[in-house]
């Protein structure tokens, strides 16, 4: 029996993960804390509830905000303040106090308690500009990978953990990657047993997609309800790609490093659909008409957002021959999930993601 705690664990990535383990392991006993400030994470509560999940209404900010849980056996890390264009436009207070002083807090309680930390970070850690620099081919629908790169960390199969580091990355990335860096070293001072993943596009059903975060929902959302969409940058003709990873690939992933951790202690893994799962937004426009029916007008935008990149594909191969583990559900299949909770939950989903 283990006792976790899941930190943002009434968001969409927390709360599928407190799910999926409780169904898995119903004699573990799952704490979720969050501070409910993302629109829609409140429609995870009843689903906790009844799952039998503790709720603690927390934030990770606040070191205050542990007191009162009782002594825990890992903590999931999976709280963020999720936007890359988060602190470009407006004070970057939050996005710090969040990402980084947050991730501090929680080390702390982990150091306290002797607790196992898995943490959840991102693929945008990895600078904007040397990802930009990368060599490409232009296909039909997509950019795609060229065969001859110079970049250490790049090859045909995407951005390894060799990938440099130097150079800028956003706001967002810069709290994730420092946190990265505090992580190693309570490993190191405190003899925590951690393990970094860097993730890449993460979706799936109760996913409440913007803009700026959670594109593959908010792609399918707008085909959903009859809305106009725009391919903004690199043309106007919406061939960036990303690969995407289900959360259910993703919880197979963490539940092994959970129970594997003593061999995995101190590693640092690329987390992503990889190639085989990877859409460019044309290609996600004709998944989400065939899957909807419906066609909407598209814009062409042709100048780039800021921090935004052409192409990110994961290098899974050190995951892969640590764990043996490879995602499953394709990009067809995760469209289909996402539409089927939409229709089943419209009414309530429609003032959120409308």
């Amino acid at each position: 029996m283990k006792t976790i705690l899941i930190t943002g664990g009434a968001g969409f990535v927390g709360s599928q993960m407190a799910l999926s383990f409780k169904a898995k392991y119903p004699e573990y006993e799952i704490f979720v804390m969050d501070n409910l400030k993302r629109r829609g994470s409140e429609l995870n509560l009843p689903r906790l509830k009844s799952a039998g999940i503790h709720f603690v209404h927390g934030d990770i900010r606040n070191k205050e905000d542990f007191d009162g849980l009782p002594k825990i056996d890992c903590i999931l890390e999976a709280s963020a303040e999720p936007s890359v264009l988060a602190g470009i436009d407006s004070t970057p207070d939050y996005l710090v106090n969040t990402n980084l002083n947050g991730t501090i807090n929680c080390l702390n309680f982990a150091t306290k308690n002797k607790s196992d930390f898995i943490f959840l970070s991102t693929s945008r850690i990895y600078p904007i500009e040397t990802i930009e620099s990368i060599h490409y081919t232009e296909a039909d629908t997509r950019f795609e990978i060229a065969e001859e790169q110079t970049i250490k960390g790049f090859s045909a199969k995407g951005i390894s953990e060799e990938f440099p580091l130097d150079k800028y990355r956003s706001l967002y990335g810069t709290t994730k990657l420092a946190s990265e860096l505090f992580i190693q070293e309570y490993k190191q001072f405190f003899g925590l047993r951690t393990v970094i993943n860097r993730c890449g596009v993460l979706t799936g059903p109760w996913q409440m997609g913007k803009i700026d975060q959670g594109v593959v929902v908010l792609w399918l959302a707008k085909h959903f309800w009859n809305q106009q969409l725009s391919y903004i940058g690199y043309g106007g003709k919406g061939k960036q790609v990303r690969d995407m990873l289900h959360t259910a690939d993703l919880f197979r992933l963490i539940d092994w490093q959970m129970h594997h951790l003593e061999e995995i202690n101190g590693e640092i893994f690329n987390v992503g659909g990889g190639r085989e799962i990877s859409v460019s937004l044309q290609e996600l426009t004709m998944l989400s008409r065939e899957v909807t029916g419906h066609t909407i007008p598209i814009h062409e935008v042709p100048e780039n957002r800021t921090a935004d990149i052409r192409i990110y594909i994961t290098d899974n191969t050190k995951v892969t021959e640590k764990t043996g583990w490879k995602p499953e559900i394709g990009p067809r299949q995760i469209i289909q999930e996402i539409y089927e909770w939409m229709k089943e939950n419209e009414a309530q989903l429609a003032s959120i993601l409308k």
